[in-house]
């Protein structure tokens, strides 16, 4: 299959340059592998090669896919002289390294959340981007649904008034057994938190990204269903299935989340409403066509084939309205602001690193507090503004 070219990224070695192809490098061969060399691919770019744990599966993943490079060597691959972009969809513990190594060989680098285990070692990808000057991308998708970009505009332009609540969450069921595990299970692949590190990282950057607010305290609590994982009895299990919180932000809201990965019948259930002196609005990622709006007078859905649709919302708009667009659509677009960022564009609310040391920040303020039972102030990230 050909690949159609496009505008990119020149010489790593300097700064954007002539058009070139997105030629990238995907590390990993799991699902978000998958999904990563589809949305590259949606876009004209080219996805030169493949690297995963071992070269049998490195070799399957790219005969699948049509890739024509397997390796088992990610760093051999990340150095290749024909890689501009590398994408680490590994599971967490290899986040850091890889993106470290990619950074250092003077690559533009998509890195699957958590950004790192730690706030620490966020802080330090997120410096060392600064410092290569190269675009950093975190996956913060569910901000690419045009829906969700209708919402942000909406707060933005004050038509719901000033916001006093936020309240809502993400619902999942695929640990709810506990003969089900993963390597997220395990603190020393997956990090010390699972649930929040995982999904409710995206309710929280989802929360900040719509309202431009960041939240300044928090009070939490963390739950599991069982104390081991596995069949035949299992392993021992440290890290949380689900987590409920509330908190305080900058601007004066209040609000509740409630993070699950164990809720019986729900897959993907990422819900969020915010409610203003003026009125309210309700994000279902689920149901991401429509957005529910309300107000003393009259409730209504907003339809993404709205004509006072706002700029940055329709430009997210690839379908007519009945043909769904869903989270590979959101991949696509964030892929797409990628490319457009390394040519030297602005795309609006592209989610960089310095939102993956944002949601770090705060998950180790949510583990504190669920561990000593408390109230905790969520410390501020230098040089991480609202979005």
């Amino acid at each position: 299959m050909s690949v159609k070219k496009v505008t990119s990224l020149g010489d790593p070695s300097s700064g954007p340059a002539t058009p070139r192809a997105y030629r990238a490098a995907v590390v990993g061969t799991g699902f978000m592998g998958r999904v990563h060399s589809h949305a590259v691919r949606a876009n004209g770019g080219e996805v030169v090669g493949v690297a995963g744990s071992s070269h049998t599966k490195a070799e399957r993943f790219g005969a699948a896919h049509g890739i024509a490079r397997a390796h088992a060597d990610a760093l051999e691959l990340i150095h290749s002289p024909d890689v501009d972009v590398v994408h680490v969809c590994t599971p967490n513990h290899l986040h850091a390294p890889l993106s470290l190594a990619a950074l250092a060989a003077g690559k533009h680098v998509v890195c699957e959340k958590p950004l790192a285990t730690d706030a620490a070692t966020a802080r330090e990808l997120t410096r060392a981007a600064a410092e290569a000057d190269r675009v950093a991308v975190v996956p913060f998708v569910y901000r690419f649904h045009p829906m969700a970009r209708e919402a942000r505009a909406r707060v933005a332009a004050g038509a719901i008034g000033r916001v006093s609540l936020a309240h809502g969450g993400y619902l999942q069921d695929w640990l709810l057994y506990p003969e089900e595990s993963n390597w997220r299970v395990d603190p020393d692949i997956g990090g010390p938190t699972r649930a929040f590190g995982d999904i409710g990282s995206h309710w929280c950057d989802m929360l900040e990204f719509v309202t431009g607010d960041r939240i300044t305290a928090v009070s939490a609590q963390t739950s599991r269903i069982s104390d081991t994982r596995g069949e035949n009895g299992g392993s021992a299990v440290t890290t949380e299935d689900l987590v409920s919180f509330q908190f305080d932000t900058a601007g004066g809201t209040v609000g509740t989340a409630v993070i699950s990965q164990v809720s019986p019948g729900r897959k993907n259930h990422l819900t969020l409403e915010v409610s203003g002196t003026k009125g309210s609005l309700r994000f279902d990622q689920e149901r991401p066509e429509t957005l529910w709006a309300g107000g003393r007078a009259r409730t209504g859905v907003i339809s993404r084939d709205d004509p006072d649709l706002s700029p940055d919302a329709a430009r997210l708009v690839n379908v007519p309205v009945g043909h769904p667009q869903g989270y590979q659509d959101c991949f696509n677009a964030l892929v797409a602001d990628t490319g457009a960022a390394i040519a030297g564009e602005t795309p609006e609310g592209l989610p960089v690193f310095a939102d993956g040391l944002r949601t770090a920040v705060l998950a180790e303020a949510v583990l504190t507090s669920a561990r000593e039972r408390r109230w905790v102030d969520v410390p501020s990230v230098d040089g991480v503004d609202p979005a």
